[in-house]
């Protein structure tokens, strides 16, 4: 069985249209990549017991939880003391990242920014090379910035951490609509539990209207799937595989 994962976006700014979300795709297209499932995306505010709940909610169902967002020096910076209630534990002053913040800070700017040292109490910090910040981590959930640009570096970081077997994939274009193919696809879910189908209707694409994906970790399932598909859609309709 695949390991699973949840996301969890932590900001009022994204709920309310002020800024576009961009870690939810990028982690999730990099978890797919490492053979992890992901199960959940949540988008939250900025409020404690929202993220308790959440992350109280996650880590239990999930073998991974990745927040992003609210871990900054200003008010409504509460990620810390949310994971920190949704796993039943107090913040304390981390000693490694408070050094951290005195040195890349400076003494003065480090005082204003030192709430950002407190951490769940079993918060592990992941020294990495190359990194100012490193990550941090709390039992099942890893904790990054909500910029999308710290996120990805702190994430291609430590990702050999969830490395599986990798999701294969096959695709199928369709010249017709997907009327033509629903009973086909139907069938081949039916006949291959293991395998994950997917129908994407293409918009104003030239040369087909349909895109039709297999995915699993077995690739003889997969092979055999794409196979069964293949016999069942007429010839004709099929533009190309990949």
């Amino acid at each position: 069985m695949p390991k699973t994962a949840s996301i969890i976006i932590i900001g009022n700014e994204i709920l309310s249209g002020r800024i576009e979300d961009a870690n939810s795709s990028f982690l999730a297209r990099e978890l797919r990549k490492l053979g992890v499932k992901l199960r959940r995306i949540a988008v939250i505010p900025d409020e404690v017991e929202a993220i308790a709940g959440e992350v109280s909610r996650c880590a239990a169902s999930t073998d991974f939880v990745f927040t992003a967002g609210g871990v900054g020096p200003t008010h409504d910076d509460v990620t810390m003391e949310g994971v920190a209630r949704g796993l039943g534990m107090r913040t304390v002053l981390n000693p490694r990242l408070a050094e951290i913040l005195r040195t890349e800070c400076g003494p003065e700017a480090a005082q204003a920014s030192m709430r950002m040292a407190e951490l769940p109490e079993e918060a592990e910090v992941l020294q990495m090379e190359g990194l100012r910040f490193p990550p941090v981590v709390v039992r099942n959930v890893y904790i990054f910035p909500g910029i999308p640009e710290y996120l990805r570096a702190k994430f291609e970081a430590i990702k050999d951490r969830f490395r599986a077997a990798p999701f294969l994939m096959k695709k199928i274009y369709v010249a017709g609509e997907e009327c033509f193919v629903a009973e086909h696809l139907h069938r081949v879910v039916d006949e291959f539990p293991r395998v994950l189908v997917g129908s994407y209707p293409a918009v104003n694409v030239p040369g087909y209207k349909v895109v039709v994906t297999l995915e699993a970790l077995d690739p003889e399932a997969l092979e055999r799937a794409e196979a069964r598909l293949l016999a069942l859609i007429p010839e004709e309709l099929v533009v190309k595989t990949e």
